[in-house]
């Protein structure tokens, strides 16, 4: 089964910038929709950032301008560009694809804004 690896999390202050990627193992065909999400303490997962299955983006109301998805160009790997991060970005973020009719998630990796 396909796994995806993100990484690129880290500690940033505010302000600042991270680049996330989700890298998929041995897909034999990429993964639609694609994108990212993300859990912050005591709330609901929420959408981030994704690719649609018609090659749409989709971006939430609290990072567009801010963040920005891309895929490399066999499309097994996807990023998150995260500029003038905020406090509020603070939480787990998550890659997820579906392959076929199987939805795969990432383990997460932390990104937290603090001074």
């Amino acid at each position: 089964q396909v796994q995806l690896v993100e990484s690129g999390g880290g500690l940033v202050q505010p302000g600042g910038s991270l680049r996330l990627s989700c890298a998929a193992s041995s897909p034999r065909f990429p993964a639609s929709p694609m994108g990212w999400y993300r859990q912050a303490p005591e709330k609901e997962r929420e959408l981030v950032a994704t690719f649609t299955r018609d090659r749409n983006i989709i971006y939430a109301d609290s990072v567009k301008g801010r963040f920005t998805i891309s895929r490399d160009k066999a499309m097994s790997t996807v990023f998150l560009q995260m500029n003038n991060l905020k406090p509020e970005d603070t939480a787990v973020y998550y890659c997820t694809g579906t392959y076929g009719s199987v939805v795969v998630w990432g383990q997460g990796t932390q990104v937290t804004v603090a001074s």
